[in-house]
């Protein structure tokens, strides 16, 4: 029998003295909010994935919020996307007063099936909004063909997939680069890399980096990064409503030295990764994940699909009571109150069924081969 375990978490970010050196010079420096850090930190992004533009903003769902306004969503209009993501998807189309219409996902991958969506595109649909879920991602190429000859914008929620590559034409590019109209990432620490929290937009559209710029601080004509260096007075205006989405200086300068170990923590995490699908492929009752010959997944979390959802809460209490942390399969938000249809309900069976038979299991970097060795054991005895 083996040795019970410490507890193991879902997750744990990298930080480290060089982290809090960063944030010390910050702080030293006198300026906290969004000023050059946060500049370096959009350079250095953009420079990463290989778009022309990358704007900084307070989290992902404000970034959705922004992308979804810079391609004209508003009030009565339709948003093709899955509800089987976090629910932060579906509520940035509802900030903007427009309506999610909610596709199902591939049984393989988990991923919005495009050939689910021409069928529900009517004259008010104003964007499709596709997930990168837990980094694999998704079939893209598919969705901006779709897009493109549909004349409807295309915006990637990259929540996860910092670090994650398709193949394009022939060559591994990173998600971010520009390959629908606009990417939307997280730094929230269960991300790959974190700023405590924290979000970035990427295009290749100057107009719309534009707009990202002029409302994640209220619409204000004139930044304080003009501003503080000028040599006469400014009196700035506000031509529109905007809004306070931006990020600090303290946030950017983590988010830089995080960025500089992003590709090693990807490495790291397709190792664990090969390990638990080498010992979980072989067990008959579990479909570990599936990564498609054209994605290369960050590989931000691990989902094991059971054979019955009557038995994912009781194989989670064993893990947990084990010291194994889990979470269930990604959320489904057509089950929650908000996005429930007329009659109550709305059948996506994939995506329900990737919900109630999946597991997340632990993966962060520093976790060792003896460890996933472990959670594989117990997960089996568990399902035994």
């Amino acid at each position: 029998m083996a040795q019970t375990i410490q507890q193991i978490p879902i997750a744990k970010p990298i930080l480290d003295e060089r982290e809090v050196e960063a944030v010390r010079r910050v702080i030293l420096s006198g300026w906290v909010t969004q000023g050059p850090e946060v500049a370096a930190f959009e350079r250095e992004f953009a420079a990463y994935v290989g778009a022309p533009h990358a704007c900084a903003v307070s989290n992902c769902t404000t970034a959705l919020h922004l992308a979804l306004l810079a391609v004209g969503v508003g009030a009565g209009d339709e948003v093709i996307t899955v509800s089987h993501s976090f629910i932060a998807t579906a509520n940035a189309i509802r900030y903007c007063g427009a309506n999610p219409v909610f596709v199902d996902v591939e049984p393989d991958t988990f991923n919005m099936n495009p050939a689910q969506i021409e069928p529900v595109i009517t004259e008010r649909t104003k964007a499709i909004l596709c997930v990168h879920q837990l980094g694999m991602p998704c079939d893209l190429a598919s969705i901006v063909e779709i897009g493109r000859r549909r004349g409807i914008p295309v915006i990637e929620d990259a929540a996860c997939a910092i670090g994650s590559e398709v193949l394009w034409n022939g060559q591994w590019e990173k998600i971010g680069k520009p390959h629908a109209d606009i990417a939307c990432f997280s730094f929230h620490p269960r991300k790959v890399i974190t700023t405590g929290d924290g979000g970035m937009i990427t295009t290749a559209n100057a107009e719309y980096d534009r707009k990202f710029r002029l409302w994640r601080q209220h619409s204000m004509s004139v930044p304080d990064t003009v501003r503080h260096g000028a040599r006469e007075v400014i009196f700035e205006s506000y031509p529109e409503v905007g809004f306070n989405f931006r990020m600090t200086d303290m946030q950017a300068a983590v988010g830089r030295v995080q960025l500089t170990r992003l590709d090693g923590i990807v490495e790291e995490r397709r190792r664990l990764a090969c390990e638990y699908s080498s010992r979980l492929s072989r067990v008959e009752a579990l479909a570990p994940p599936i990564e498609p010959v054209w994605a290369r997944t960050n590989w931000q979390s691990y989902c094991v699909q059971l054979p019955a959802s009557s038995v994912q809460r009781a194989v989670m209490q064993r893990l947990l009571d084990g010291g194994v942390s889990t979470r269930r399969g990604v959320m489904n938000s057509h089950l929650e109150a908000p996005y429930q249809s007329n009659d109550g309900h709305q059948s996506l069976p994939v995506s329900e069924r990737a919900q109630d038979r999946g597991v997340i299991l632990p993966l962060s970097p520093g976790m060792t081969p003896e460890q996933v060795h472990e959670i594989c054991e117990r997960l089996v005895a568990a399902i035994k």
